[in-house]
């Protein structure tokens, strides 16, 4: 499932049965995206009702049990690493080592960074993305830290306790084939989160298999284990359509299906009726 957590969904509780509801009918992961803010569609629309998405990661960590979880994608530029580190480290905690950080820039600039006067370019966002991830996982590594950057320093810092898992797997966010900077930093973690909004659905699976070869060309650990997190819609009845369409991502590289919830697919009440309904199966 991947959920967003504004407008209709901008309900720490909602979220929280419907990530129950998706446990007990067979999803394996319930990932959440992090706004701050959040606009309709078009420039002069009025801002929609969000939550906070650590706050409700936390409602979601404390009712299921066996779901992996977490953001997707968190713009980690716009926050300060180390409280991160510390509030991702508890969730892990929390939930028995069941989360999966996604990052990303954070998208759109505007809304993310420009309205609270924070830096809007792609360029220093991304360095601040880059240097905030070694500062993450320095701290995650249970000793003493000190990192000395151009935009975050860091002197004998220890952070105990961290995360259960020995390692929270990272996937990184991008858009292809508009830019390649996000799948080179996502080769150097756990997986890739990828946006084809400008590909077709016919053309997705031959896009991914290029993105995917672009990436291991670039992986510096190619037999440490790498997911690939993509999807589209299922109807989740069981038919021929959905079985073909999952079984051609599966073989184009995509290890977790990613199906879209939201207001742009229909009702609450309708999404709520396709968690129910479970996975699609190959």
């Amino acid at each position: 499932m991947n959920v967003p957590i504004f407008g209709e969904y901008a309900d720490v509780r909602l979220l929280a049965e419907l990530a129950v509801e998706a446990e007990a009918a067979g999803w394996d992961g319930f990932w959440i995206w992090d706004h701050i803010q959040w606009r309709g569609e078009g420039d002069g629309e009025p801002r929609a009702p969000a939550v906070d998405t650590t706050v409700a990661l936390t409602m979601i960590a404390a009712a299921t049990s066996r779901v992996r979880f977490g953001p997707m994608v968190l713009p980690l530029a716009r926050r300060r690493p180390w409280k991160v580190a510390r509030e991702l480290a508890t969730l892990d905690q929390l939930s028995g080592g069941r989360l999966t950080l996604g990052v990303g820039l954070g998208h759109p600039p505007g809304l993310e960074y420009g309205d609270f006067g924070e830096e809007t370019d792609a360029r220093v966002r991304a360095e601040k993305l880059d240097e905030g991830l070694e500062v993450l996982t320095g701290l995650w590594a249970g000793r003493p830290y000190s990192h000395h950057g151009p935009h975050y320093r860091l002197t004998q810092v220890e952070q105990l306790p961290g995360p259960m898992q020995p390692r929270v797997p990272i996937w990184v966010g991008g858009m292809w084939p508009e830019s390649r900077a996000p799948f080179r930093r996502a080769a150097r973690f756990d997986g890739v989160h990828p946006l084809l909004f400008s590909v077709p659905l016919a053309e997705q699976p031959a896009v991914l298999r290029e993105l995917l070869s672009y990436i291991r060309a670039h992986r510096v650990e190619p037999e440490r284990p790498f997911d690939v997190a993509f999807g589209s819609d299922t109807a989740g009845d069981g038919g021929t359509a959905d079985r073909e369409l999952v079984a051609e991502f599966a073989a184009a590289g995509v290890t977790w299906w990613m199906e879209p919830i939201s207001h742009w697919r229909g009702s609450l009440a309708e999404q709520r009726e396709r968690v129910r309904r479970g996975p699609p199966r190959t």
